[in-house]
């Protein structure tokens, strides 16, 4: 799939406590298809992201999210961690961030506890989707239909369950955004 994202602008939405794995290997996964995600976080400087509860690496971040501008990006990465979640899903800027995803029929991709900001952004309803098992009834009681699956699409949104599952939603993930690529440049013919 290399070059299949084209230099697609793809928004990665992480906080502090974000999964190391799953901000990484979805980060290299959109670079070597080729396109440019950059680090959107609740403050500028810069997130640490986790080995589960161990610290990890710091990632420098690109923009905040209460002034990044969502129509600049194509497409949304959100990493799990259950720090990260519920650090996101408490920002009423970041949940106004992911609803604008939605609301424009943007491709979004969400592993692990990532799901916890779709919930809160209320862009579940009705949705087959996955997550960490421990978020099935607040995707249930959100409106979700919720699957104990490695990785599930349905429409726009890519959801997985876990760092076991990185190699099947990194590729559906890109197979989704290339799709929408596809689709948005047979728009501006």
């Amino acid at each position: 799939m290399a070059g299949a994202l084209n230099g697609m602008r793809v928004a990665v939405l992480a906080a502090d406590g974000v999964e190391q794995v799953e901000l990484d290997r979805p980060w290299q996964a959109l670079e070597e298809a080729g396109a440019q995600p950059e680090l959107v976080s609740l403050e500028a400087g810069e997130i640490t992201a986790y080995d589960h509860i161990d610290k990890g690496d710091t990632k420098k971040v690109d923009a905040v999210v209460a002034s990044a501008d969502p129509d600049g990006y194509a497409a949304l990465v959100l990493p799990g961690g259950v720090i990260n979640g519920d650090f996101v899903r408490a920002d009423a800027d970041a949940v106004a961030f992911v609803t604008s995803f939605f609301d424009a029929g943007k491709p979004v991709a969400a592993i692990c506890h990532a799901p916890w900001v779709l919930a809160e952004a209320d862009v579940v309803r009705g949705r087959r989707m996955t997550s960490w098992p421990s978020l099935q009834t607040d995707l249930r009681n959100a409106g979700a239909k919720w699957v104990d699956e490695e990785v599930v699409v349905d429409g726009n949104l890519v959801t997985s369950r876990k760092p076991d599952d990185l190699d099947a939603f990194t590729a559906a993930m890109v197979e989704q955004f290339a799709a929408a690529e596809e689709v948005d440049d047979a728009d501006e013919s």
